[in-house]
């Protein structure tokens, strides 16, 4: 029985991609898969809760380990020659140090290639960002496979670095690497954090900076996940590197507008119909404080969350429909109704 090994749940993206590896996309037919005929492991953090992982499927192996204590790894890796190593697991707001990306980020993931090497892992999927790749000189620009690199700040790094030696591990010979590059997540299993943004946008407090009018390229976690399973499986992929989003950028201005239309519209709620409106100066000083605190090791997240908010990151995923058969079939407005109508039915109030 072929195995998959998982890091990174119970997290957003990883319990959203357990549930289709064991019920399969059914919308991609390449991705039908019949329930139970893998084997799935995840490797769990020790301590957290493997409950949602259990209410996905009671079949799938939950293994505990710290990517950060390589020696903790060894039962997850246990009897896995010719498995899929899909390494979802990073960390993107530490609470406080910027050495816990560093540590997460790269040495978690050097961990993780270490002991494909030593088990013979056939493939591993590596989730890196679009921070590797920066922010776009250009509004009217969006990133393909050829540009060059300009990380931002420490995480976009991070994920440079873990992307550099996966694809070395590929040239080395030790197994088959693919590197997906997702964007702004948003979608089911989402944390706290996406759901305070539809909070803010019924109060009256979307934020607009600079005229809203720099374009985000979005990633709603069904089309991440459906790229993710056909990376893991596509012969062409191998040692290539995809941008993976919705099919087109968004403003944020149609973002906010979005998400306020459908709070109103469709699930009734009332709605303040303001926003908070700030200068692009506002994202440029918050740059300048952001890089200040990571020059002396320290994180903070409003701070760097707003430093980006003026900015276009976007992205073409020309290379991945052609070469991975990828197909991003939920658009925005779609995507935002299975978002709110998932944290409504799961408890998360807006």
């Amino acid at each position: 029985m072929p195995k998959i090994l998982v890091t990174g749940a119970p997290g957003w993206l990883g319990n959203r991609l357990l549930w289709f590896l064991s019920r399969g996309y059914a919308e991609i037919p390449a991705l039908a898969r019949v329930p139970g005929d893998q084997h799935i492991r995840a490797l769990v953090l020790p301590g957290l809760d493997r409950e949602s992982i259990a209410r996905i499927s009671t079949d799938i192996e939950c293994v505990p380990g710290d990517l950060t204590q390589a020696a903790s790894l060894e039962a997850f890796f246990d009897d896995a020659k010719d498995a899929v190593v899909l390494h979802l697991a990073g960390l993107i707001h530490p609470q406080r140090w910027i050495r816990d990306i560093y540590k997460i980020n790269v040495e978690g993931t050097r961990n993780v290639l270490n002991w494909s090497k030593k088990s013979g892992i056939k493939r591993m999927v590596l989730i890196s960002s679009n921070s590797p790749a920066g922010y776009s000189r250009n509004p009217n620009e969006a990133f393909d496979e050829s540009a060059p690199d300009q990380p931002y700040m420490a995480y976009g790094r991070s994920k440079q670095m873990a992307e550099s030696m996966t694809h070395a591990a590929f040239c080395a010979g030790h197994l088959e690497t693919v590197i997906l590059r997702p964007c702004w997540f948003y979608g089911p299993f989402q944390p706290p954090r996406q759901s305070l943004f539809f909070t803010m946008i019924k109060q009256g407090k979307g934020p607009i900076i600079g005229g809203g009018q720099g374009k985000r390229s979005m990633s709603y976690v069904d089309n991440t996940c459906q790229a993710i399973m056909l990376a893991m499986q596509n012969a062409s992929a191998v040692g290539q590197t995809y941008w993976v989003a919705d099919r087109r950028p968004y403003s944020m201005v149609e973002i906010v507008d979005t998400v306020e239309r459908l709070l109103e519209q469709e699930f009734k709620m009332q709605v303040a119909h303001r926003r908070l409106r700030l200068p692009g100066l506002a994202s440029e000083v918050a740059m300048v404080m952001d890089a200040l605190f990571q020059a002396v090791g320290l994180y903070h997240q409003k701070i760097h969350v707003l430093s980006e908010m003026n900015k276009t990151i976007a992205c073409k995923t020309d290379k991945a429909e052609r070469e991975l058969g990828y197909k991003p079939l939920i658009d925005l407005e779609e995507g935002m109704r299975r978002s709110i109508r998932w944290c409504l039915e799961n408890g998360q109030r807006i």
